[in-house]
């Protein structure tokens, strides 16, 4: 590929993560109070089935930002939260931090 290739190819990369960084920041917002649910024992079923979706979403668009840190870590949140949740204050922290990592990883590329 051709710099003149190269360099358009990352401008419209730039434009896309512009267009869905609302809907990343939205995402991780959603994880985070999905953990702090699960902490204070108010995770609902229908609650973790969204948390699931959420994380599984965010691990797609993440790889295709070249995110595979983030995406390896919204698969997991994401297999976590579809299975039969463990309720132990160790899930809640390990689903917390993973939603603090994915928020200061989006805000470092921004």
């Amino acid at each position: 590929m051709s710099e003149a290739n190269e360099s358009l190819l990352a401008n419209a990369m730039d434009r896309l993560w512009v267009k869905f960084l609302p809907q990343m920041e939205e995402r991780v917002a959603k994880l985070e109070k999905a953990a702090e649910s699960l902490m204070s024992g108010a995770l609902s079923e229908e609650d973790q089935r969204r948390a699931s979706a959420e994380a599984h979403k965010l691990a797609g668009v993440l790889g295709t930002f070249g995110l595979q840190q983030g995406t390896k870590l919204a698969r997991e949140a994401e297999e976590v939260y579809a299975g039969t949740l463990d309720r132990s204050p160790a899930v809640s922290e390990r689903l917390t931090q993973i939603a603090e990592q994915l928020r200061g990883m989006i805000a470092g590329r921004k």
